[in-house]
């Protein structure tokens, strides 16, 4: 006489039960594939394409709603710190009136390229919530490794958002100060890009790198007017005495 294992039956019932998932799943995936009997290919195909306009609209909404100068001085860290200086230099105001925005200069024109960077700016986002720069002086103590990273990408993109609205195609070098030109022309000679000369053009530089350059200048015997342009002309008669 046979006995049957005291496993055994729940052993079956397992059995039974994997069959049952896997035959719901088959089900399911001819389901997904057989054409349906109640809705039309047609209907179908412009569910589909509606659905699909409807959420890449949605996300291309999200992208540009994110890709403006409100959404970045939204966190504090940027309004308080890099926000404020760029207010005082000559990208925010100027004789012409036209401004260059935090987006114009940190985000690419190109979807690809800035598709990427919304990507690169989910790290600062986690940055923002753990509070690494929450503060003044947790930013200073951060200013030179935020700058060295920001330079790093625009050395590597060739100085691509500055070369948006500055172009040397399009200079005018005749028409600039003789040390711009000259700086221009040499930077054209050493294939230099925009960011290798104009590291404070829109915010504060870090104290340790303006140590750190003047002494090499002063290693290098650099002129002083190569970098400070007024220091080059001998005060006006009337200038003596001024502040």
């Amino acid at each position: 006489m046979l006995t049957r294992h005291p496993g055994s039956k729940s052993i079956a019932k397992q059995e039974d039960k994997d069959t049952r998932s896997a035959n719901m799943l088959a089900h399911s995936w001819r389901a997904l594939r057989r054409p349906s009997t109640h809705y039309s290919f047609g209907t179908l195909l412009t569910v589909g394409v509606v659905a699909g306009i409807i959420l890449w609209g949605g996300f291309n909404t999200a992208m540009e709603a994110t890709n403006t100068e409100t959404f970045c001085i939204s966190c504090h860290e940027m309004k308080e710190n890099v926000y404020r200086e760029y207010k005082k230099t000559i990208h925010y105001s100027n004789r012409t009136g036209v401004r260059a925005t935090c987006p114009d200069c940190h985000v690419p024109k190109e979807w690809v390229h800035m598709f990427v960077r919304k990507v690169q700016a989910t790290n600062e986002l986690f940055h923002h919530f753990v509070g690494s720069v929450s503060t003044p002086e947790k930013f200073a103590t951060k200013r030179l490794t935020l700058a060295k990273v920001v330079w790093k990408s625009m050395k590597a993109t060739d100085s691509r958002e500055c070369r948006n609205c500055h172009d040397f195609g399009s200079m005018d070098l005749n028409a600039q100060k003789q040390n711009g030109r000259r700086k221009h022309e040499q930077s054209l000679k050493e294939d230099k890009t925009c960011i290798d000369c104009h590291q404070g053009i829109a915010h504060k530089l870090p104290a340790e790198f303006v140590e750190a350059e003047h002494e090499r200048y002063e290693r290098e015997e650099v002129p002083c007017a190569d970098c400070h342009e007024g220091m080059a002309r001998a005060p006006a008669d009337d200038d003596w005495g001024k502040d």
